[in-house]
């Protein structure tokens, strides 16, 4: 298993982070690595919604099915991802800071097909491209455009 955790913090409100974050349609707003992504079902973001997030990686697209384990709103949020080659979870948790602001600490779980060796092979790959992730996300969250969350 490849294990990535991060942590970054933003001037926003936790609940106005946490809603934008939990809502993955969002991921390619800030994410390099995700060519597009969009919600497959209607209603509040909760436990149980789904999303279909088209990730990109050595050029190739990889369809990725997500869908919500755990909502903890406005703390944490849990998803769990699977694509033809690999599994993830994402444990994601928010703080309210001393400011007023949000940190945001991700944990990421990705299990490859083909086992340790493949792990081994692209894990540094594959902890660079969620750091650029999560780099994308702090960028987004210091701008001064609304957050969407649709």
């Amino acid at each position: 298993m490849i294990r990535l955790k991060e942590t970054r913090e933003t001037r926003r409100p936790i609940a106005e982070v946490f809603t934008y974050v939990a809502n993955f349609a969002t991921t390619a707003d800030y994410d390099p690595g995700v060519k597009s992504a969009h919600r497959e079902d209607e209603g509040p973001v909760q436990e149980g919604s789904r999303f279909h997030v088209d990730a990109v990686f050595m050029g190739k697209v990889i369809p990725l099915k997500y869908h919500i384990e755990r909502f903890e709103s406005p703390h944490r949020v849990v998803l769990r991802g699977v694509g033809e080659a690999s599994r993830a979870l994402d444990d994601i948790c928010f703080e309210e800071t001393e400011y007023g602001g949000t940190r945001i600490t991700w944990t990421l779980d990705l299990e490859m097909k083909g086992g340790k060796l493949i792990e081994l092979i692209f894990g540094p790959i594959m902890r660079r491209v969620g750091r650029a992730a999560l780099d994308g996300l702090a960028k987004r969250l210091a701008s001064t455009e609304p957050l969407s969350s649709d």
